[in-house]
């Protein structure tokens, strides 16, 4: 029943939301409300923390007293930008060194550049950042990530806003199995089945923006997010039943009454 531990702080929500996509910034601190969770992720070239005095200011909105603020790189595609905006959001959250690490390839399905991604990443460590980087499911990838110093695994349960899910169970499942770091899905979830999967499989957390911005009604399903992954982890910590081919009664054999 541990909570979820990074960069030494305890975490009793075990899910991550962006705070990109939502229509203004009164209906992202209304979802993140709702959903109970402790940290936030937040592109830092996308979304104003302070670089812009002129514009509203999210963190007016989202309190870095009450949130873990998780800048993130996301649009950068080169190891240098990934560094360079990491030092930026340092500035601009009073030296904080956790940082959500994302290097995207050219393509349309916004995968990890792995070999940019693993160059920033040992750069970073270098700096003395606490590193949480969002990868493939490759589990081989995962491992040297986490040799090089992260203090966090995020493989994508599927493409950034696609809303597939989980769609290779077993690598992030080998993943989970042999990591010493937590392991946080990031990427892919559509609704709130997809959570309880991702936590089943034994991951630590999930991280998501699209899935709930992007709802019919983001307060609602920020709401099952939050349900879904408290489930999910309740049902890894049980102990599914084992999988049969074949049915088996639910009651005994024994004490029968007959016909006789």
């Amino acid at each position: 029943m541990s909570k979820l531990i990074i960069d030494t702080k305890e975490y009793d929500s075990r899910l991550i939301l962006g705070t990109g996509k939502y229509r203004d910034f009164y209906e992202t601190k209304a979802a993140i409300e709702s959903s109970s969770c402790e940290m936030v992720t937040v592109a830092i070239r996308r979304i104003n923390i302070g670089q812009d005095k002129e514009a509203h200011n999210l963190l007016d909105f989202i309190s870095p007293e009450k949130y873990t603020i998780l800048p993130n790189t996301a649009g950068c595609y080169t190891a240098k930008d990934a560094v360079r905006t990491c030092e930026i959001a340092s500035e601009l959250l009073e030296g904080s060194k956790l940082v959500k690490l994302e290097v995207l390839s050219q393509s349309k399905n916004l995968y990890p550049n792995i070999i940019e991604t693993l160059k920033a990443s040992e750069l970073l460590v270098n700096k003395d950042f606490k590193v949480m980087v969002y990868t493939t499911d490759d589990p081989i990838v995962a491992k040297e990530l986490e040799n090089i110093g992260c203090d966090c695994i995020m493989p994508l349960g599927s493409a950034i806003g696609s809303g597939l899910g989980i769609i290779n169970e077993f690598n992030i499942r080998e993943i989970v199995e042999n990591a010493s770091v937590p392991i946080i899905v990031d990427a892919g979830v559509g609704t709130a089945s997809d959570a309880c999967i991702a936590m089943e499989l034994g991951c630590d957390g999930v991280l998501m923006n699209t899935a709930v911005a992007l709802a019919k009604d983001p307060i609602l399903m920020a709401s099952a997010m939050k349900n879904a992954i408290k489930a999910g982890r309740d049902a890894y910590l049980a102990g599914r039943m084992e999988k049969k081919n074949h049915g088996s009664a639910s009651s005994p054999s024994e004490g029968l009454i007959t016909n006789d």
